[in-house]
């Protein structure tokens, strides 16, 4: 039998809502035209900050620090050059934009938690 840990329960749900929803997000600003979902997208993306606020603050303990660093920092890159790079190669089969839309929400979440979760480590390091 698995023992599963408590501690971290919000951290994950928080994790795990904020990259289903910035799919959702993104998909539904391209693919799907969802009215509701787009006329609330700036409301959506001010959850999906907070959820990585969230994310950043309970989620990552301070052995798993650098992981989630590194692993936050290339997410965080290669999101942002992807969106500029696939938005001229993929256009004319018309996945560009859902892969930008998506690329957009996932920068939503990942970088305030990335930045809370760098902030803490240099804390932690200079010992204030």
């Amino acid at each position: 039998m698995a023992l599963k840990s408590k501690e971290n329960t919000l951290g994950a749900w928080a994790f795990l809502i904020g990259v289903v929803l910035a799919i959702i997000i993104g998909l539904s600003t391209s693919l799907i035209s969802i009215p509701t979902l787009t006329k609330y997208s700036s409301s959506i993306y001010a959850i999906l900050t907070i959820l990585g606020i969230i994310v950043g603050f309970m989620n990552v303990t301070s052995k798993d620090s650098q992981t989630f660093l590194v692993a936050g920092a290339i997410l965080v890159i290669v999101s942002k050059f992807g969106m500029e790079s696939v938005t001229g190669s993929l256009i004319g089969i018309g996945v560009g934009s859902i892969v930008t839309s998506i690329f957009g929400a996932l920068l939503a979440l990942f970088v305030p938690a990335t930045i809370i979760v760098a902030l803490k480590t240099v804390f932690g390091i200079a010992k204030v």
